[in-house]
């Protein structure tokens, strides 16, 4: 049975309408501080060639699963149809830009290039990104169930939770309390209306007023001077008209985005089961999308983003039973795909980016991280929860990296003695970046080996630790290079392949060990 408030309403879309759009600025919102703040990237290549782009797949998935949404309702003879949310992925979206974009960028510098031109190879090297993702979920919109029937639902859940702790969670927290007098409030206001619904405003998207009286806050006490250097003035943007036409730009970016292929699977993996898992949510609130299309329209929608200039990756959302609740239709998603994707065409999500604070849109982000992490643990067996815990561990580590590895808390020069020095072992900071380095994969190894142990099931928890010492071998995890580039093992220096050794020599021999304690504990209880 349905529920007599989930009836299509122009409130309902009106309200879904501003908090996907929300969503999206946000995600935005904090990839553009990133690279621009962060790294020092142009404005003018991630507000005219990036955000465009990326907002033209946000256009295509929400048009077509509005579609899917007019189809099912003339399909089923049913008005109370709500259409999947799509927006950008906010882990992945912020796992690009601080761990792929951000990076290439100083790295193409330090090779000598010039900011304009390491920007545009940068840039070219997101749109391979986005196509490999997308031509990933593409092949796996027909194999979904495969994947989810033999990664450890731990090993996923617990891998986006650690990056949506770390990175999504705690450092935009870092960002919102750097302004604390307007951050608390809002990151206050945020968590008031979205964990107690009992205090919602009935007739205005209470989000969208929490960050109304963020930006008000924020202007009136920086105009003030109470905020001192914290605050920064609106930076005027004209409207401009960018179109985000195909080009074949992405397949000069295709021999850089190989350096990162150990995080951008796992990202279009994470995508795909995170597909499946919505469309299950949808379902059991009475809408039955196929999964399959649900998967191959979040595809298309990345891969036509990548082809144009774009540099994020789209997804469904979670929280199409809650859109549902609020008497959302299909006009939400229309509106919204229209807004976002003509908006980045035209400057004027530039425009808003830079008229709404970071403080005041990274409690969204924060809520969505808290959100996730928890969903981690509620939707898996709380026998396993000791699993997804220990995922989190190389999470951790990649954030203190991106920390260790920036130049303006660690100068070059340092970094270099740090990392080479031997006098007793190898350094903190060299093991710290070594276990951050293809965390996501390792994420899901280790959690997979602790499920396996769980369960007792010897096999299962030797193939884990097989798949890591294989990893091991080649960078994909545990990459003995600090931007964490793959490598053949053969053409490894002898120095770094005794380390090599050493670390997939670590699986291997934990795997013996393994089998032999769970083999002689089955003996002993059969």
């Amino acid at each position: 049975m349905h529920q007599l408030d989930s009836t299509p309403s122009r409130a309902g879309d009106i309200n879904g309408f501003f908090g996907l759009v929300v969503d999206n600025l946000s995600i935005l919102a904090f990839m553009a501080t990133v690279l621009i703040g962060a790294f020092g990237f142009p404005a003018d290549v991630v507000f005219n060639r990036m955000f465009p782009g990326t907002a033209l797949g946000v256009l295509v998935g929400n048009l077509l699963y509005s579609w899917m949404a007019v189809r099912l309702r003339q399909r089923l003879g049913r008005s109370d149809i709500t259409a999947m949310p799509l927006g950008l992925d906010a882990p992945t979206s912020i796992g690009m830009a601080l761990l792929v974009l951000g990076p290439a960028f100083l790295a193409f510098k330090q090779v000598g290039l010039d900011p304009e031109t390491a920007a545009m190879r940068t840039w070219q090297l997101g749109m391979a990104s986005l196509v490999i993702m997308g031509l990933l979920k593409l092949v796996l919109a027909f194999a979904g169930d495969f994947v989810t029937r033999h990664v450890p639902r731990a090993g996923l859940l617990g891998s986006i939770a650690g990056i949506a702790l770390v990175l999504m969670g705690f450092l935009p927290l870092i960002e919102v309390l750097r302004v604390p007098i307007v951050g608390f409030v809002v990151l206050g206001l945020v968590l008031l209306v979205l964990l107690a619904p009992a205090y919602r405003f009935a007739r205005v998207p209470s989000v969208v007023l929490a960050v109304a009286i963020g930006a008000l806050l924020y202007y009136l006490l920086g105009g003030l001077g109470a905020l001192g250097s914290a605050y920064r003035a609106p930076v005027p943007l004209g409207l401009a008209i960018h179109f985000p036409w195909p080009s074949l730009g992405f397949l000069a970016g295709m021999p850089d985005a190989v350096t990162y292929l150990p995080l951008l699977i796992p990202f279009g993996i994470l995508m795909v089961v995170g597909g499946i898992n919505v469309t299950e949510s949808a379902r059991a609130a009475g809408d039955d999308f196929r999964t399959r299309d649900i998967l191959l329209v979040e595809a298309v929608s990345t891969l036509i983003a990548g082809f144009c200039g774009g540099v994020a990756q789209t997804t469904p959302y979670i929280g199409q039973p809650a859109y549902k609740a609020m008497g959302a239709g299909y006009g939400y998603t229309l509106a919204t795909g229209i807004f976002i994707g003509v908006g980045g065409m035209l400057g004027l999500l530039a425009a808003l980016v830079g008229m709404l604070p970071l403080a005041v849109l990274a409690p969204i982000l924060i809520y969505v991280s808290i959100n996730i992490t928890v969903q981690a643990f509620t939707a898996t067996p709380a026998i396993y929860a000791a699993a997804v815990v220990f995922s989190f561990f190389p999470a951790i580590a990649r954030m203190v990296a991106i920390n260790l590895t920036d130049p303006s808390v660690l100068p070059p020069e340092r970094f270099a003695v740090l990392w080479n020095d031997t006098s007793h072992g190898r350094s903190d900071l060299f093991t710290i970046i070594v276990l951050g380095n293809g965390f996501i994969l390792t994420s899901m190894v280790w959690a997979g080996f602790a499920v396996a142990v769980i369960d007792g099931r010897a096999r299962a928890a030797v193939l884990a630790l097989g798949i890591g010492a294989m990893f091991t071998a080649f960078g994909l995890i545990h990459s003995l290079r600090p931007d964490g580039a793959l490598y053949l093992p053969w053409q490894l220096s002898s120095a770094d392949q005794v380390l090599m050794l050493q670390w997939s020599g670590g699986y291997l021999l934990l795997a013996v060990f393994a089998l032999l304690l769970l083999r002689s504990k089955r003996t002993a209880l059969g």
